[in-house]
């Protein structure tokens, strides 16, 4: 068509050219015969005078030529196009015939190379045994032809078969080989097996014997429903049996190498439907969701790590009260509560193999433990390990917690300083601090916050047993000075000096520096203190690593991941725990450090990784512990900066933590906490007493405010009230009387 019309273009100025010349020469003729112009037209085209009439012929010759020049090259230029499409037909027809030919190679490449070499050696044997018969050589090479086209036969081509296959792929299987058919048949019935052990082997190699004598019947069974296809392996297949005895020993040693290196590729899944990089209490809380939502669902955690999921909280608390000495190996502490349980969330035996995830009937949670997530690929729905292995997924939880902040002055002082400095974060710092202080005579705990004060009560104590010396700076003036109003703050500070801890307040470091095997710290007032190690507790970094390759957004303002209020970063990717910057409805965007906002993100994670869809509208709680008889719980916005008020009351035997966890059951409040729905409370009607002491906090409640609007609470000594609490900050209603909201507590009874 596209020539057609091209033909067109170049022939049609030639006719518009033809007609011009027509309508001048009508026109001088009808002024010649002096008749009207406007009806000239029509006489002169019919009956023409004598002077224009050649004129006229010539144009329609001339016009006839051109119609009938341009029908006859459209004419061959539809017939050639036609011509080719039915070429192109024929050869795209001819490809399936073509693969059909070549496809008896492709059961030989999975074959042992070993066997390969035999049989290709062994070809030139058969030929020089078959040349004494001239009659016999032709019809073998032409069967070994025929045999390729059928890819059904069960018998696989010997190697010989292949090379005859190769010379001659296109030759048809002439009407003269019927007769040899009733030759090889029965040569079939011995030697056709030589193949066959070639694929059959790895199940049993050893009796190839037995097999070459059974198997063929079937062979042959076959061959006759087809005689064309089976009629060819005689030739090649004959001098094969001796030769295929030698090379058995070869596959066997071969498959050997190659089930050794099986289990090795299966340690790492290929595949996780749910990937969730981070072993700790968002991690595990997420897989639990998922699995209750989907109960056959397949879950790979992957931790760098050495150790299963567990829980942080009593790394700095319980642990250390435990009259067990093999505590370290163990990691079973008792709770508050007299009750014993171990650091683990489950014990092994709750998580299935890695390299039986894939192959799980119910599915499972597998943990990869001392596996490091370097790289995502977020397009391809895939992370890089540590070790170059990749896995793929389709749900991926990103739940890596964060790495503890060190002082710059401890980092820019060298190794021997770094060595006697300890990061507590993890169950070796535990057990690596728990070994130091019963080998030294000083421990330095630099920080003022939950951490450096749960530590520095617990060493205080053990100081009372031996000669260790515990001492505790910070820059505050006093004990968790960025969280508690000063005059609370100031109480504390006193309580932890009587569990036996020196408090160095106001204090900042200027160096550190090794001298005579032991730790000089210099601060910035002029103050020297000698110790034999350091415990660093001064804050926690989201664990953003990932960020840039996955191309996450990072907030700038409280770091880790940006997420929506599904806590979702991005398609297919959630952010759960330490590394979630999250929005919160009421109090704006935040970003919490606590086992509750663990437990609660990483199950709402799970659950939207499922389609739940829910947003993330739970308020977080955290709790402290300074020892079994002083602690608090918190929740909301808790800074010492904000406008506070304290309501207080006497404290009874039964404000106390140890008390709170025999009444829960549970040494982890937040199981407990975190399940429970606040009622409407009734206030309690006891008129509050006259604290004795101004001095004396047994037991109130502490109010943060932000524009008269209660932001944040903290339950001192309080317990088992947080969901009144969480409700309080949930209605963001301004108060008159925060004594009033204060008996909602019950904090006046006995």
């Amino acid at each position: 068509m596209l020539k057609c019309r091209a033909v067109w273009r170049k022939l049609a100025p030639l006719a518009r050219s033809s007609s011009t010349v027509c309508r001048h020469n009508v026109r001088r003729a009808g002024l010649n015969n002096g008749r009207t112009p406007t009806c000239v037209p029509a006489a002169q085209m019919s009956t023409g005078p004598a002077g224009g009439g050649n004129e006229n012929l010539k144009y329609t010759l001339m016009v006839g030529a051109a119609l009938i020049g341009g029908m006859v090259y459209a004419i061959r230029t539809v017939k050639q196009d036609q011509h080719r499409y039915e070429e192109r037909i024929a050869e795209i027809q001819s490809r399936a015939e073509r693969q059909a030919a070549k496809e008896p190679a492709k059961p030989i490449e999975p074959e042992p190379p070993a066997e390969e070499t035999t049989e290709a050696e062994a070809i030139p044997e058969p030929e020089p045994e078959a040349a004494p018969s001239p009659e016999e050589p032709s019809p073998p090479a032409v069967e070994a032809e025929v045999e390729l086209p059928p890819p059904d036969a069960e018998v696989v081509a010997s190697e010989a078969e292949v090379v005859a296959a190769a010379a001659s792929e296109t030759t048809e299987p002439p009407p003269a080989d019927e007769p040899v058919v009733e030759v090889p048949p029965e040569e079939a019935t011995t030697q056709p097996a030589a193949p066959v052990v070639e694929q059959e082997p790895p199940a049993t190699s050893e009796p190839s014997p037995a097999e070459i004598i059974e198997s063929p019947p079937a062979p042959v069974v076959e061959s006759v429903s087809e005689p064309v296809t089976l009629t060819e392996p005689p030739a090649a297949a004959a001098p094969e049996t001796p030769a295929a005895e030698t090379p058995e020993p070869q596959p066997d040693v071969l498959a050997e190498s190659a089930a050794d290196t099986v289990p090795a590729s299966l340690k790492v899944p290929s595949h996780a439907p749910y990937l969730l990089i981070g072993g700790g209490t968002a991690s595990f809380a997420a897989a639990r969701s998922i699995r209750a939502r989907d109960p056959g669902a397949r879950v790979l955690i992957v931790t760098d790590e050495p150790d299963f999921p567990y829980m942080r909280p009593p790394l700095s608390k319980e642990l250390w009260f435990s009259d067990d000495p093999s505590v370290t190996e163990t990691l079973r502490f008792k709770q508050w509560n007299g009750k014993e349980r171990s650091i683990y969330f489950q014990p092994p035996s709750f998580y299935i193999k890695a390299e039986e995830l894939e192959s799980a009937e119910n599915g499972g949670v597998a943990v990869l433990t001392g596996k490091k997530v370097v790289h995502m690929d977020v397009r391809g729905n895939k992370v890089k390990l540590d070790d170059e292995t990749e896995i793929s997924y389709d749900k991926c939880l990103i739940a890596t917690g964060g790495v503890p902040r060190n002082l710059q002055v401890i980092e820019r002082s060298g190794e021997e300083v770094m060595k006697k400095t300890t990061l507590f974060r993890k169950i070796e710092d535990f057990k690596s601090l728990e070994k130091v202080s019963r080998n030294v005579k000083s421990i330095t705990i630099i920080g003022g916050g939950f951490l450096g004060s749960e530590l520095a009560c617990a060493l205080g104590r053990r100081s009372t047993e031996s000669d260790l010396e515990v001492i505790q700076m910070f820059p505050e003036r006093g004990n968790m000075g960025k969280v508690l109003p000063e005059y609370l703050s100031n109480w504390t500070t006193e309580k932890v000096k009587t569990e036996g801890v020196k408090i160095i307040s106001e204090a900042l470091v200027k160096s550190v520096t090794c001298k005579d095997d032991q730790l000089e710290i210099q601060l910035k007032d002029g103050r020297l203190v000698k110790t034999d190690h350091i415990v660093a507790a001064v804050g926690l970094e989201p664990n953003v690593d990932l960020a840039k390759s996955a191309g996450l957004e990072v907030d700038s303002d409280f770091g880790g991941y940006r997420v929506n209020a599904e806590l979702q970063a991005r398609s297919n990717i959630w952010v759960a725990g330490d590394a979630a910057c999250f929005y919160d409805i009421r109090l704006g965007r935040r970003r919490v450090e606590h086992h509750d906002h663990a437990v609660v993100s990483g199950r709402l994670a799970g659950e939207n990784m499922t389609g739940a869809s829910k947003p993330y509208w739970h308020q977080s709680m955290f709790w402290s512990d300074l020892g079994p008889d002083v602690g608090y719980e918190a929740i909301g916005i808790v800074d010492s900066s904000l406008p506070t008020v304290g309501v207080f009351a006497k404290a009874s035997a039964k404000d106390t933590p140890k008390a709170a966890t025999e009444q829960s059951g549970t040494g982890i409040r937040s199981e407990s906490e975190t399940e429970d729905t606040a009622t409407s409370p009734v206030a309690s009607t006891t008129p509050p007493p006259v604290v004795a002491h101004k001095d004396e906090y047994g037991k109130g409640v502490i109010f943060y405010l932000r524009d008269k609007v209660v932001v944040g609470i903290i339950l001192w000594n309080v317990f088992n009230r947080m969901p009144i609490a969480r409700k309080i900050i949930k209605d963001g209603e301004e108060h008159a009387d925060l004594n009033e909201v204060a008996k909602l507590f019950n904090i006046h009874e006995d």
